[in-house]
């Protein structure tokens, strides 16, 4: 009797759920949405371009750092670690104000090589995004690291292969394996987080519905719009993070 009353009440919850969606959606302005369609699809493809800059030389920056945090010298660890705490310690939104109104300030910016780039709101989000999330890939990284089985480490070295051949042929490989669940989870906060990047006027997919929210007044409309770019962005790649992963554990059994 108990279990007929808890279906019972599970469905009731679902229907209402399902009607105030249904009475949501009806009524959305469609017409709106249609219309500004195109110019959120621009935003979206600047969001792309940020998160996918971001990650990939987040990446790069990342690999020496996790080696170095994997270190079992403390004096290896010390500089990353300092560089992780303060990027995983402090808001993506203050590292952004601080390189995109804190770099101005210095004299000896304003007049480097660098000044035409840093005062781009593009290049400041860049950057910011990368270093930041370089900061959470090092971690993601040594941890896969430290997760590579002992013995498969024994037995590089028993073939005599160097520290240098074991850590490129056998540690990173096992570890990009390892480490490459976590890694898709930190490309779709970084897709969420790069939102952060209309805060200093750059046109990404929340930057530009904001744009258009101040000349339709409908914010419902186009927030739902840009909320549905972003649930199908990271839908395509939670799936290509699947496919990637089924790929790589096919190609480990086949000895590759």
């Amino acid at each position: 009797m108990r279990k007929i009353s808890e279906i019972a009440a599970w469905s009731v919850a679902v229907a209402l759920i399902a009607y105030a969606l249904w009475s949501g959606l009806t009524a959305l302005n469609w017409d709106v949405i249609i219309k500004w369609l195109p110019r959120l699809s621009e935003g979206a493809l600047l969001t792309l371009e940020l998160v996918a800059i971001a990650v990939l030389a987040g990446l790069i920056l990342a690999l020496p750092m996790g080696i170095a945090r994997a270190s079992r010298h403390w004096y290896v660890r010390a500089l990353p670690y300092g560089y992780i705490f303060f990027f995983r310690g402090t808001p993506l939104l203050v590292q952004l104000f601080l390189v995109y109104y804190g770099l101005a300030q210095f004299d000896a910016v304003r007049e480097g090589p660098l000044w035409p780039y840093l005062r781009s709101p593009y290049w400041c989000a860049v950057l910011t995004m990368t270093l930041h999330t370089a900061a959470y890939i090092a971690e993601i990284l040594r941890g896969a690291i430290q997760a590579v089985p002992p013995g498969e480490i024994e037995a590089a070295r028993a073939l005599g292969m160097s520290r240098a051949k074991t850590m490129f042929y056998i540690v990173l490989p096992r570890a990009a394996r390892i480490g490459l669940p976590a890694y898709s989870n930190e490309v779709i906060l970084m897709l969420k987080a790069s939102a952060l990047a209309s805060t200093v006027t750059l046109l990404e997919l929340t930057g530009m519905a904001r744009t258009i929210i101040a000349r339709t007044y409908l914010p419902v409309e186009i927030f739902f719009a840009a909320g549905m770019f972003y649930l199908l962005i990271a839908f395509l790649l939670v799936r290509g993070f699947k496919l990637l992963e089924r790929w790589l554990r096919v190609d480990a059994c086949q000895g590759r």
